[in-house]
Order: C-alpha cells, then structure tokens, then sequence
C-alpha cells in the first residue's frame, strides 16, 4: 500500500492533478506514519501538493512532529499542506495512551488533542525558546534555540479538520485552514452540503473578524465517480446515494452522499452541491485498495469528463 501510494500520487502529477491527501490511522493496516510516505512522494514528484487529511494529534508529540515536518517539506520543495485535527474513532479504547499522551484531570482527549495541534502551530514560527547548551556539540547561532530542520512558510499551510461549527470557528482565530470532510455535526437536521456550506461560511467570518493578513483556503471532501464503462458500473453503479445519519463519538452527526453516475449527470449533481461551490479546494476520495491503474482511470475521468463543466482545476 505504501509503494502503491507513492506510484498513486506520481500518476496523479502526471494525469494534471494538484495534490495527493492521505489519510492517518493508528493500530489499523492503513497509512499510520505519514511523514515517510509524504517525503518519499516529494523526492518523486515536482509539482503536486502533498497533504494529510488528517493527523490525529491525541498521538502526537508536537516537538518531534516539527522535525518530522520541516524535513518533509524541505524535501518537497515547500509543498506540504498538513491537516490536522483532535482526532476520530480509531480501532483500539484510548489508543493515545499507548503512545505515552494522556489529558491531565478536567480535560478530555479532544482538548489534549486541540492542545498539542496549539503548540505544534506556534512551534512552526521557528521562534527560539530552547536554551543553548554553553559547551555544545556544534556551533550555535546566538540566542535561543528552534527546532531544526525550520520550513519557512509551513505555518500558513497547515488546515484543522473541524466537525462542528464552533470548531471551525476555532480554527479560523487560531489562524488555520480549513478541511471539512464527508461528515459534520449534526446542527440543524438540514441536508449535508447545506449544513457544511453554513459552516464553511462561518469559518470565513471568523476569519475575517480575526484580522489575519492572508487569504484562508478551504477544502471538502467528496467520494465521487464518473462511471465510463462496465467496470465502473459493477463497482459504483448502483443506484442513488443519500445522505446518512448515525453516531460517531456520541456525536450524531450526518455523513454525505456519494457521487457515482455517468459524466452529465454527475455535472449536474455537484452544481448543486452548495459547500462544493462554497469551497476553494476538493479533496476527491479514491478507492486505493483497488490499485494504481484503476484509480489513475477515476481521477483520469473527472479531470476530464467532469472538471472542465464545472470551472474546476
């Protein structure tokens, strides 16, 4: 899967897509560790972004993430755009534990989690804070110490991946972009792209009311597939999808529909899609178990049969 991922992202390089997300999950046999990946895809590509979509931070030791970042994206030329998030469902209780992280009392996991992707944005400043040690291994720059390797310009593309409203509100203060995926909170019983597109809207005031001196970028995601032959129809091609309710981390919270019909349907489904049109950037999910050839077909298919109609990159 990790090859696979790496030979994924260069075909999508090649068919003219702009980036390559991967998903992180801990104690399952997905993609656990993605600093590895995200820098071998770097060293193979030139152009792409090369994201996460998201890093739980309940797992993360903040300190060592900075390291682990700034080398990736000086290896990538600057092209990484991290997303990062309190965290989801994962496959063991308290997984975070396992890695040596647990809330103090009074605070939840979701707050440790909110806590530690806090220090990791204020650490991507590259501000000192360390105290030099007076006979050291190596030449020191005056002053304090920072974290090495520092990747200039990596604060301004890190995104949280919000649930809620108030969530994306936060990370809107705080300074971060903003990823909302195939599911959010259930806030008003309303359809799934207009309650995402309310949030998107709300994220965008809060940036405004913030005061910060650059543009925000957006992003959703969505499962969609153009069904061009046989193949594709016994794969996807059965029948319409709707939007679903149920419970994720005692949350009720509404997961999207998936998009699966032939090109000019499909165009006429995502134009009505109103956090699509509300968004600047889509994430468009592929089935990667299925491998690189037949998901090179799928992105190879929208950008197109599907993108040039809608005005998309």
């Amino acid at each position: 899967m990790l090859l696979q991922s790496i030979d994924l992202a260069v075909a999508a390089e090649e068919l003219g897509a702009d980036g390559a997300y991967f998903r992180v999950h801990h104690f399952a046999r997905q993609l656990s560790s993605p600093f590895p990946l995200l820098a071998a895809i770097g060293a193979r590509t030139r152009r792409i972004e090369i994201g996460t979509g998201v890093i739980d931070m309940r797992y993360e030791n903040p300190f060592y993430m900075i390291e682990d970042a700034g080398s990736a994206d000086l290896i990538s030329g600057g092209r990484l755009q991290l997303g990062i998030s309190r965290g989801s469902p994962e496959q063991v209780i308290e997984g975070w534990r396992h890695f040596g992280y647990a809330p103090p009392t009074g605070e939840s996991d979701a707050d440790m989690g909110r806590r530690h992707g806090e220090l990791f944005f204020e650490l991507l400043k590259g501000r000192g804070f360390a105290q030099p040690n007076p006979q050291p291994m190596f030449a020191n720059p005056p002053g304090l110490l920072r974290l090495e390797p520092h990747a200039e310009g990596l604060q301004d593309r890190i995104w949280w991946g919000a649930a809620s409203d108030a969530t994306a509100a936060w990370a809107a203060r705080k300074g971060m972009n903003l990823q909302s995926s195939t599911l959010k909170a259930d806030e008003s019983g309303e359809p799934f792209d207009v309650q995402q597109a309310r949030q998107i809207r709300r994220y965008r005031e809060a940036w405004k009311e913030a005061g910060h001196e650059r543009q925000p970028r957006v992003s959703v995601s969505r499962s969609i597939v153009a069904l061009m032959n046989d193949t594709d129809r016994a794969y996807f091609g059965r029948g319409e999808s709707s939007d679903q309710i149920g419970i994720i981390d005692n949350m009720r919270a509404v997961f999207g529909r998936s998009y699966a019909a032939e090109p000019d349907r499909l165009i006429d489904e995502l134009r009505a899609d109103e956090a699509i049109a509300e968004a600047d950037t889509l994430l468009l999910t592929v089935p990667n178990q299925l491998g690189v050839a037949y998901n090179a077909h799928i992105i190879e298919a929208i950008l197109k049969h599907v993108a040039p109609a809608l005005g998309w990159r």
